[in-house]
C-alpha cells in the first residue's frame, strides 16, 4: 500500500511560529472553562433592531494569546482595546482608577487602559430590576436581592444608594476571572454608535490580559445581539506579528458576505438548547477529520452534543490552540505519528516542556520536514485543509530543536466515561484560523471560511 500523501514543509525558520509555554497552558485552561457548565449564568433573548452597515476595524494579535480591536465607550468617547471572543457573550472593560488586576499579563495595573464612568455623561449603573441584570444573575437570586421598593438614592426612605443597583457579577475564564458592576453607556464600535449598550465595569480581575473583552458569542448580552448584526467576520493575522502595531488583520461588522471562494458549513444548535454556557457557542456540523489524506476514526461525540452539553465541535476566537478531548485527540495524534512513519524521532524533551504531543526532533542540518496534512470535513462538502504552519509549531530556545502538533488535550481526566459530560469534544482555536477569512452569517445560520492573507497596514 502506498504511504499516505504528505504535505511538504517550507523552511521552518521562516514559516513556523516559535511558541512559549503560556499559550499551551492558557489554551487548555480556556478549553476546560468552555467545557464546564456554570449554573450562575442565565440566558435572555436580545432585541437587536439596529441596521447592519458594514464597518471595519483593525484586529491585532498579541503574545498573551488574543486578538484585540479598539472600541470607544462613553460621552465623550474613551478608546479602549478589547479582545474578540466568540466563546462568551458578556462584554467588559477594566473600570475606574481603582481597577486591580492580579497575576495579569501586564507588568503593572497602570499599564492597563481603563474606562472612567465619572468622565462620561452617558454612563449609568444598571438597575436591579432591569431585565439585563438577569444576564448575570438568576431570577430567584434577584427576587431576594431586589425586594426593597424603588427609591431615589440620597432620599430619606432610601437607606443605601446602591439598593437599586444590579448586584456585582463574577465571570470565570478558565485560569482567570473578572468581577464588577453592570453599566449602560454609548458604545462606538466601528461605523456605529449604540446608546445604552450594557457591559461589565470590571473592578478586579485575576490572570487576565491588559484589555477588556468583547463577547461575540450567542445570547442577548453579546455584541452581535445588542447591535442587531445579521453577520460579522474576521481575518486573523499570523501570530508571527504578535504585538506589532504596523500590521493588522480585520474585523467587519455587517457586510454582504465573503464572496468568491467562500466555503460554508451549517451552524448547529446543541441538544442542550439555550442552557448556558452551551447556548453561547457556535457549533459546527463536523463530518470527519483526515490526516495525510486518510480518515481518522473518531467517536460519535466529536460530531454532535447531547442534551447534557457533552460533545460536538465549536469554533472559538478566544482559544489559542485547538482543543481535542482525549477520546478525539488520541486517534488524531496516532494518525499523525503513523503518517510520519518513523522518518523523524520523537522529542520527549519538547513534549515535556511545551505540553504538546507529538513532537518530532529536527534532523541535524535540516531546514525542512515533510509532514502530513490535517483537514476538517464539514456537512455540505466544505473542507478546511490547514496550511502546515497552522497546526505545527517550533520548539527550541534560540535554535529550532523540534516541531510539535499545535493541539492540546487534557489527559488528567482519562478518556473514558468520566469525560462524557464535559462539554465540546473539539474547540477550533484561533491558531488554526490564522490567515482565514471567517464569516459568521447569523441570518442564514452558517459559518463561512476562505484561506487568504490577512495582512494589512492600518491607516
Amino acid at each position: 500500500m502506498a504511504p499516505p500523501p504528505l504535505f511538504p514543509l517550507p523552511p521552518l525558520l521562516i514559516l513556523l511560529v516559535i511558541v512559549p509555554l503560556f499559550p499551551t497552558a492558557a489554551s487548555l485552561a480556556r478549553a476546560l472553562h468552555l467545557k464546564r457548565r456554570d449554573p450562575n449564568h442565565h440566558s435572555q433573548k436580545g432585541s437587536g433592531g439596529h441596521p447592519s452597515v458594514p464597518a471595519t476595524a483593525a484586529l491585532y494579535p498579541h503574545s498573551y494569546g488574543g486578538y484585540a480591536f479598539t472600541a470607544s465607550l462613553g460621552t465623550p468617547p474613551q478608546p479602549l482595546p478589547v479582545l474578540l471572543d466568540t466563546g462568551s457573550h458578556l462584554t467588559w472593560v477594566p473600570c475606574t482608577s481603582s481597577y486591580e488586576c492580579r497575576n495579569c499579563s501586564s507588568p503593572s495595573a497602570s499599564a492597563v487602559p481603563v474606562f472612567h464612568p465619572k468622565n462620561s455623561s452617558s454612563s449609568r449603573l444598571v438597575g436591579c430590576r432591569n431585565p439585563s441584570c438577569q444576564w448575570v444573575h438568576s431570577a430567584a437570586n434577584l427576587a431576594t436581592k431586589c425586594r426593597r421598593a424603588p427609591c431615589s438614592p440620597g432620599a430619606a426612605n432610601c437607606p443605601a444608594a446602591a439598593s437599586n443597583v444590579c448586584p456585582p457579577y463574577a465571570v470565570v475564564y478558565g485560569s482567570g476571572s473578572t468581577a464588577g458592576l453592570l453599566i449602560a453607556d454609548t458604545l462606538r464600535a466601528p461605523g456605529r454608535a449604540v446608546p445604552g449598550f450594557v457591559l461589565g465595569c470590571s473592578l478586579v480581575s485575576v490572570h487576565q490580559p491588559p484589555s477588556g473583552l468583547a463577547g461575540f458569542g450567542r445570547g442577548a448580552p453579546s455584541v452581535p445581539a445588542q447591535l442587531g448584526l445579521p453577520k460579522f467576520s474576521y481575518c486573523l493575522l499570523s501570530r508571527r506579528f504578535d504585538d506589532n502595531a504596523a500590521v493588522s488583520g480585520s474585523l467587519v461588522l455587517g457586510g454582504t458576505g465573503g464572496g468568491e471562494g467562500m466555503q460554508y458549513v451549517p451552524l448547529v444548535k446543541s441538544a442542550a438548547g439555550d442552557k448556558l454556557p452551551y447556548g453561547v457557542y457556535y457549533y459546527l456540523a463536523l463530518r470527519g477529520v483526515t490526516v495525510g489524506g486518510k480518515a481518522v476514526r473518531l467517536p460519535a461525540r466529536a460530531f454532535a452534543a447531547n442534551a447534557a452539553g457533552s460533545g460536538g465541535t465549536i469554533v472559538d476566537s478566544g482559544t489559542t490552540f485547538t482543543y481535542l478531548d482525549p477520546t478525539v485527540f488520541q486517534p488524531v495524534a496516532d494518525a499523525v505519528v503513523a503518517a510520519v512513519g518513523g522518518r523523524y524521532k520523537r522529542s520527549k524533551d519538547a513534549e515535556d516542556e511545551l505540553g504538546l504531543h507529538p513532537c518530532f526532533a529536527l534532523p541535524q542540518g535540516a531546514r525542512s520536514m515533510a509532514l502530513p496534512e490535517l483537514s476538517f470535513h464539514f456537512e455540505g462538502g466544505a473542507v478546511m485543509q490547514l496550511p502546515v504552519e497552522n497546526y505545527f509549531v517550533v520548539a527550541g530556545r534560540g535554535a529550532v530543536e523540534a516541531i510539535c502538533l499545535a493541539v492540546v488535550t487534557d489527559f488528567s481526566g482519562g478518556s473514558g466515561a468520566g469525560n462524557e459530560g464535559s462539554g465540546p469534544a473539539i474547540i477550533l482555536g484561533s491558531f488554526q484560523q490564522q490567515n482565514y477569512l471567517v464569516e459568521y452569517d447569523l441570518e442564514k445560520e452558517r459559518l463561512g471560511f476562505r484561506r487568504q492573507s490577512c495582512t494589512s497596514s492600518p491607516s
